[in-house]
């Protein structure tokens, strides 16, 4: 009896240090560089007491939370990654895998001791997988059996993972049903395994080292932007908050990453769902390539050019538009930024009664007048005029620059078909894509204009900045060209080139022709110079396209108020876009 009360003794006492030891961590994120982790580390150190960074045995850098005994670890776990706090595939870590503590420096954390290289490594876990050595093929039998050992967070983890590459898109509900196993299956054939529906230890190690690099480096984390009223999951280690400059919220490139984030939070109703709808089309951000998808309470675009690719996704919850723009480099892998977009979809939350108030932020001095809050407008690569010349919405114009746009189109949106041209002439006509029905069309006049009288061409001057056209007084200084040309007009006028293909008026507001572009060549004539296209030459090339040009019948001079709303009524920007 004695003796065995001394083996108790002895096998209690050989427990307890080991007991004591019993010190475990909630590992939380993983980081290729030292710059990110201590980065990733000062950020949950705003929120938390008790962060730590690590060095880890496959030189990754690993960001901790503890330590803790078990009970409290698993406890934590539970609280902060169901309230968000904390990435989803966060897991319980005894340390074994923890190397030299990197961050906060000097600081006494109770971190493991560094392990000597000859000691065997820690027990593997499916969130942070070991090497490949330790881990042997296995048949599906004995893959079935390793896989009845795994806990719930792990099984949740493996369909987390499976949804994150594209496989998986049911529930994450840890049974490993025929869904899952359709995925599991689908993982294997895109890997070059077998498909047979069940993942060996080594495979599952895989996917979760191959899940977890990518989330890492996108740093995605629960975001609480209280001005805004949004609850969501970004990518914060490619982004950092920049400005509010309503209705966004700015989020600037982390580092050289190039991606950038917007936020949108504005007060309204679908008629400001729809008004953002278009809004948000015509910023640069928004490449004119990619879906438009738009419904009674949402809205989705995308968008993708030579210099980048975007993801914006809005829509209308509790009298408020609550929405994100994710914007990244084309260079960029999209298929990982399209997993950070949908993630940030489905976690995209409102908090009631809350948005950005649309006096915040400051006023920018680089704000312009082509952006939007702090936004670039989409600018045509050039923008000239035209004008109506039929109750179709058929434009006249200066053919000038438009024979090789791959888009025309008059004001910002309305598309136009180039449908005749006369290069020698200078002229086009454009035919609308859509129904139009102009408040007012081109009036020609049938008499031959007296020389030295008043004249007026209707011209966007400054291309789409204005909302009007500008009307710019001159003179007809004769009937022909300067070298005796028939069918033109030589005006002396003060025009811009933006006013090239626009209406020449005269006093009763009468058309007389079409503004000509400039001539090129060695000969450059006086700035104040400029040729019209005449009725005569412009009713030829109407007719010969199947077009009745309408005469005027006015007689006496139009008070200017007049003339100017006669113009702006026919006058159209065109402007074309490659």
């Amino acid at each position: 009896m004695t003796r065995l009360a001394a083996v108790l003794i002895l096998l209690i006492a050989a427990a307890l240090p080991a007991a004591a030891q019993e010190r475990v961590w909630v590992q939380i994120e993983a980081h290729p560089t030292l710059n990110e982790a201590e980065d990733r580390a000062r950020t949950y150190a705003g929120n938390f007491g008790n962060v730590g960074a690590f060095r880890l045995a496959s030189g990754w850098y690993g960001i901790a939370l503890g330590p803790y005994d078990r009970a409290e670890a698993e406890a934590a776990l539970r609280q902060l990654r169901g309230g968000g706090s904390i990435p989803r595939d966060s897991f319980v870590s005894d340390g074994g895998d923890f190397r030299q503590q990197i961050w906060p420096v000097g600081a006494a954390l109770d971190s493991p001791a560094p392990q000597p290289p000859a000691e065997p490594a820690a027990a593997p876990v499916p969130a942070e997988p070991p090497a490949q050595t330790t881990l042997p093929d296995e048949t599906r039998a004995e893959a079935l059996q390793a896989e009845r050992t795994l806990e719930r967070e792990d099984r949740a983890l493996i369909q987390t993972a499976l949804q994150w590459k594209g496989h998986y898109n049911q529930a994450i509900d840890a049974s490993f049903g025929p869904g899952t196993r359709n995925a599991m299956a689908a993982w294997q054939t895109a890997e070059g395994h077998e498909p047979t529906g069940v993942m060996t230890t080594r495979q599952r190690a895989d996917l979760i080292a191959a899940y977890q690099a990518e989330t890492g480096r996108l740093g995605m984390a629960a975001l609480d932007e209280r001005e805004a009223g949004i609850r969501i999951e970004m990518p914060l280690g490619l982004v950092e908050f920049d400005r509010y400059e309503p209705p966004f919220v700015h989020f600037g490139p982390r580092g050289d990453s190039g991606v950038r984030v917007l936020l949108i939070s504005q007060r309204g109703d679908q008629a400001t769902l729809y008004g953002l709808y278009d809004i948000m089309q015509s910023l640069e951000i928004v490449p004119l390539s990619g879906t438009r998808e738009r419904d009674a309470a949402s809205f989705t675009l995308t968008g993708q050019n030579a210099r980048l690719q975007s993801y914006t996704y809005a829509r209308l919850i509790g009298g408020a538009v609550k929405g994100f723009a994710l914007v990244w480099p084309a260079a960029e892998d999209e298929r990982l930024m399209m997993r950070a977009a949908m993630t940030m979809r489905e976690t995209l939350e409102s908090v009631p009664n809350a948005a950005l108030d649309q006096t915040m932020g400051e006023a920018s001095p680089e704000q312009r007048a082509d952006m939007l809050a702090g936004l670039e407008i989409r600018k045509p690569d050039e923008t000239h005029s035209g004008f109506f010349v039929d109750a179709r919405g058929t434009v006249l114009t200066a053919v000038k620059g438009l024979e090789g746009c791959n888009r025309i189109t008059i004001g910002h949106d309305v598309e136009m078909r180039l449908t005749a041209s006369e290069s020698a002439l200078g002229l086009a006509v454009l035919k609308p894509t859509v129904a139009l029905a102009p408040i007012e069309y081109a009036s020609f006049q049938a008499r031959v204009p007296r020389l030295r009288s008043e004249v007026a061409v209707a011209g966007f001057s400054y291309g789409e900045v204005l909302d009007l056209p500008v009307l710019t007084n001159g003179t007809l200084a004769d009937l022909r060209g300067l070298n005796g040309e028939d069918g033109i007009a030589r005006l002396e006028i003060e025009a811009l080139p933006g006013d090239t293909g626009g209406p020449v008026f005269d006093a009763a507001g009468a058309v007389l022709g079409v503004l000509l572009a400039p001539a090129e060549g060695a000969r450059q004539l006086p700035a104040n110079v400029r040729y019209l296209a005449d009725v005569a030459s412009v009713g030829a090339f109407l007719s010969g396209n199947g077009i009745e040009m309408r005469a005027s019948e006015s007689e006496g001079a139009l008070p200017p108020a007049v003339l100017n709303r006669r113009a702006a009524d026919m006058t159209v920007p065109v402007s074309c876009w490659n």
